[in-house]
């Protein structure tokens, strides 16, 4: 691989940085230039996952999932899974997601964001699609159904913010773990403690753009061209050469979303 550094962001909003297709497919090429090969775009809805399909079909170095986060609870769309089926079968959609629990912000209630998180798992499971799974401040449940749910292959969990603890009992399942910008903040001990001890190859890195940005920019909206800063946190943090890192965590992206790259 020479000193041609490969990185894979899990986990963008490309949506959310822009709304303007021309800037969508700017930020992905930009990010090339960074040696971010490859890009996961999310979006948080049916709706928006076909508009941006559509924008960035000539963006070869995104990929795409495709789902209902919890935000969604209370207004998941119309026929939403046969919507997520139909965009499953598409080129380059290589996961169902996010989906999730978010206890944080009270989306409907409780009840309504597990009936739904479990339907994208049992639909990740007829696709044969790994899921991507966002977790705040509900990481016992995220748990607990997984424990029952986590299709063949397998969940990551996106932007990771529970402990190493967490981290060890969640690492049981067919699970990955992925780091976004604010494991390079100070006083991210529990992310640091868990980036530095768990399994390399089930280690995955992501942008989650446009929030979370690495701490060299902060106050700054977040692009997955600022991937490379989150990496070199996480080599020094493991003792590593950048270069390794990249090429684990690049080979780690591929067999997570079965991909030939």
């Amino acid at each position: 691989m020479g000193n041609s550094m490969r990185l894979f962001d899990t986990h963008a909003h490309i949506g959310l940085i822009d709304e303007d297709p021309i800037e969508q497919l700017i930020i992905s090429q930009e990010a090339r230039h960074e040696q971010v090969d490859g890009i996961l775009s999310i979006c948080n809805n049916v709706r928006d996952f076909f508009d941006l399909y559509a924008n960035l079909k000539t963006a070869t170095n995104v990929f795409f999932a495709v789902g209902v986060s919890p935000s969604e609870v209370t207004n998941p769309g119309k026929d939403w899974e046969a919507q997520v089926e139909k965009g499953a079968s598409l080129p380059r959609v290589v996961a169902i997601g996010e989906t999730g629990l978010d206890y944080y912000r009270k989306f409907g209630d409780r009840d309504s964001q597990i009936e739904l998180f479990i339907r994208q798992l049992e639909l990740a499971a007829r696709l044969d699609k790994p899921v991507v799974i966002h977790n705040r401040e509900a990481g016992t449940d995220i748990l607990d159904i997984l424990s029952q749910k986590i299709p063949p292959k397998g969940a990551v969990l996106h932007c990771y913010s529970e402990n190493w603890e967490y981290a060890q009992k969640a690492l049981e399942l067919p699970v990955y773990i992925s780091f976004a910008g604010n494991v390079t903040y100070r006083n991210a001990r529990n992310l640091h403690e868990t980036a530095r001890n768990m399994p390399l190859d089930r280690m995955l890195i992501e942008s989650e753009s446009p929030f979370m940005v690495p701490a060299a920019y902060r106050g700054q909206r977040n692009r997955p061209s600022y991937l490379p800063e989150t990496a070199k946190f996480l080599a020094e943090l493991r003792g590593m050469e950048e270069e390794e890192l990249a090429a684990q965590l690049f080979e780690n992206s591929c067999r997570f979303f079965g991909l030939d790259l």
